[in-house]
């Protein structure tokens, strides 16, 4: 009986020093220089960084068409959610004035004034036959970044020009200013150039295509014109606006976008660079959803669509080809600097002829001479007045917030019924603002492995099948056999729930392993050895958030890809520990693969503008909801949120479980 103690005494030490040792051991595994330098693996990500110039761009291949549709689809809501239009917001009405008609004998121009929001003003001019019966066909015609903008008249392009010769052949015609240019002074071409705007899905891009939306509505509202029979031509940045409004607009029926088309030139304006437009896409792909409509492209040897003939104009000619309507679509070229000059609009002036006047095929319409009028004749305000309900950049800006606040209101939920509804909704939403993709398959490379008393651990690294973006874990297994698992992820990663200076579980992983639960402990994206002295990626680039997810994003999909790793697992968990705790919520709202989700709620201060901004920056995430709307996405399913007092966010999750009849599933707790 005596050596009973001592016996269970000797166990007791020997697995002591065991685990002692294997901890030592490990130690040197995990304590290491950066993954990075590993020649295991090199994380793409840190490798490439995707930009708007001098980048070659190839559009994917498209079998049949319902493979371009999806795709199409897709793309539109990525534009529209982007440019911060996704619901469309309400059209108010325009109160449209035309004043101060200038007459001549084949046509007439007159000043418009318009407000595509209430207090902010479109301006331009409208151009209409005279001597021809109605109704007409009409267009739209933005233009680039002139010095004198729509009532540039030079050699290289005449705003003025084309719209007199538009209106000579019968047409009606509205040519309207980029924000900032010459009429349109209420808000500078400056606009919305912070990290606050893009946290808001506030843009220049977003309140230009707007502005052509609206326009739109204003000539097809006007009775002389046949709303039909629509077409939309600009040069340069004028051109980005016509691919533009006329992927997301139908009611265009024919396009010619002006030397801007390009696979490697995306267009180097903000107006032209909405955060989130081309993280997976580009502007060939954004002109080719004009099929099966004509589409005209219009190149110069001389510019970025010098490669027109040979790059642009076949891609974009195989989605038609999928419609069966290649014929609907060409391409000119011509040599000379960037430019919509005589040559270019009589190219458009012929196109738009056979597809809207009924001309043959075939068939040249040339330019007549035109004399532009003075200045002062077309500028709607020539001594430089202002409109009444004069918006300012800040109360636009806090007028478009208010705006967004509202539609999500309106949208949320009471009752299970309506959860379910605003989940199909928001859930595609916020996996675009996330910049999220499904993961169907991992692949993973063990490092090393080491096994101690009470369980196993692996050093490992997994990616998305076939992605090249590694995320360095710790895998624990206990001895028994474990049904359930869970995900750590924590801002330092793994070492974060690691004593410091050992390789001990601090409280959170070992209570988890003594309960038979299998952990993964990750490395988020660039956090703990998931980093690069030297990488290529730079989030200071000009436009970087256009063309490339932020840190929040890619540590959100590490996430969903290391929710994969445990695919056939019977239960899944998710713990965010302090500011990982917004990653993990995000993640899981649009995953739907968590059985009991923990989230660290830094306080009550995770829905905080100032939170999100230094810690989960995202084009559009307040637009949308943040980490309210994220959590609406995993009810009814079971989520704490820890380290938070009572506060609006907590109040709104529990009434909406509580509503949906599943109030046992939320909790609040003040500590882990």
């Amino acid at each position: 009986m005596r050596i009973q103690p001592l016996f269970l005494l000797l166990v007791a030490v020997f697995f002591f020093m065991a685990e002692s040792a294997t901890c030592s051991s490990l130690s040197a595994v995990l304590h290491r220089s950066p993954v990075q330098e590993d020649s295991t693996f090199r994380d793409s990500r840190f490798m490439t960084m995707r930009k708007g110039d001098k980048m070659e761009y190839a559009m994917p291949e498209f079998k049949t068409l319902e493979q371009w549709q999806a795709f199409s689809e897709q793309l539109r809501m990525n534009i529209l959610i982007s440019t911060g239009l996704y619901p469309m917001p309400e059209k108010t009405t325009l109160s449209s004035r035309m004043f101060s008609m200038t007459r001549h004998e084949d046509y007439t121009v007159e000043k418009v004034l318009f407000e595509s929001y209430p207090g902010f003003w479109v301006t331009g001019n409208l151009y209409r036959p005279v001597g021809k019966p109605g109704p007409f066909p009409a267009i739209l015609t933005p233009h680039g970044h002139w010095t004198n903008g729509r009532l540039e008249d030079t050699e290289l392009n005449s705003g003025p020009g084309r719209c007199i010769n538009f209106a000579r052949q019968g047409y009606m015609v509205f040519s309207y200013d980029m924000v900032g240019y010459q009429d349109s002074k209420q808000i500078s071409h400056k606009f919305a150039d912070t990290p606050r705007h893009q946290l808001w899905g506030i843009n220049l891009m977003g309140l230009q295509l707007w502005n052509s939306i609206r326009s739109l509505d204003f000539i097809t509202g006007l009775p002389e014109v046949d709303s039909t029979r629509i077409a939309c031509t600009g040069e340069s940045g004028g051109g980005t606006q016509t691919f533009m409004i006329t992927a997301v607009d139908p009611r265009i029926r024919v396009a010619a976008p002006v030397n801007m088309v390009s696979a490697h030139f995306q267009g180097g304006c903000l107006c032209e660079n909405a955060p989130g437009l081309r993280l997976d896409y580009f502007n060939v792909e954004i002109a080719a959803m004009t099929a099966p409509r004509p589409l005209l492209l219009v190149s110069t040897k001389q510019d970025w669509t010098v490669n027109n003939p040979t790059v642009e104009f076949p891609m974009i000619r195989s989605i038609y080809e999928l419609y069966g309507a290649a014929d609907r679509v060409d391409c000119v070229q011509f040599d000379y600097p960037h430019n919509y000059n005589r040559d270019s609009r009589e190219a458009v002036y012929s196109w738009f002829g056979r597809w809207l006047l009924g001309q043959p095929v075939g068939s040249v319409i040339k330019e007549t001479p035109f004399t532009a009028d003075p200045v002062e004749r077309l500028r709607v305000f020539p001594n430089e007045e202002k409109p009444e309900g004069n918006l300012t950049e800040e109360s636009l800006t806090a007028w478009l917030q208010d705006q967004a606040r509202t539609t999500l209101e309106r949208a949320w939920p009471s009752n299970a019924q309506q959860l379910q509804s605003f989940k199909t909704f928001y859930r595609p939403v916020m996996k675009t603002v996330l910049a999220a993709e499904s993961v169907s398959q991992v692949d993973v490379r063990t490092l090393a492995e080491q096994t101690t008393p009470r369980y196993t651990v692996t050093r490992l690294v997994l990616s998305e099948q076939g992605a090249n973006r590694w995320i360095p874990a710790l895998w624990f297994k206990p001895q028994r056999e474990a049904k359930e698992a869970a995900i750590l992820v924590h801002p330092a990663g793994k070492a974060g729930v690691l004593k410091q200076g050992t390789n001990e579980p601090l409280p959170l992983l070992a209570s988890l392993l003594r309960d038979g639960v299998q952990v993964l402990a990750i490395d988020c994206f660039n956090t703990g050895e998931h980093v690069c002295a030297q990488p290529a990626r730079d989030p200071a680039a000009k436009h970087f958030t256009t063309f490339n997810r932020t840190d929040c994003q890619e540590r959100i999909q590490d996430i969903l890809t290391a929710a994969c790793f445990f695919k056939q697992t019977s239960s899944l968990r998710l713990y965010g520990i302090e500011q990982a705790g917004v990653w993990a919520l995000l993640a899981a709202g649009v995953s739907g693969e968590f059985d009991r989700v923990f989230i660290d709620a830094m306080g009550g201060v995770i829905e905080d503008e100032t939170f999100l901004l230094e810690q989960a920056f995202m084009p559009g995430l307040a637009r949308y909801g943040g980490c309210r709307t994220a959590a609406a996405l995993v009810a009814p399913g079971r989520l704490t949120l820890i380290n938070t007092p009572p506060n609006a966010l907590t109040h709104s999750v529990s009434t909406l479980y509580s509503r949906c009849g599943s109030g046992k599933n939320f909790t609040v707790k003040k500590k882990w």
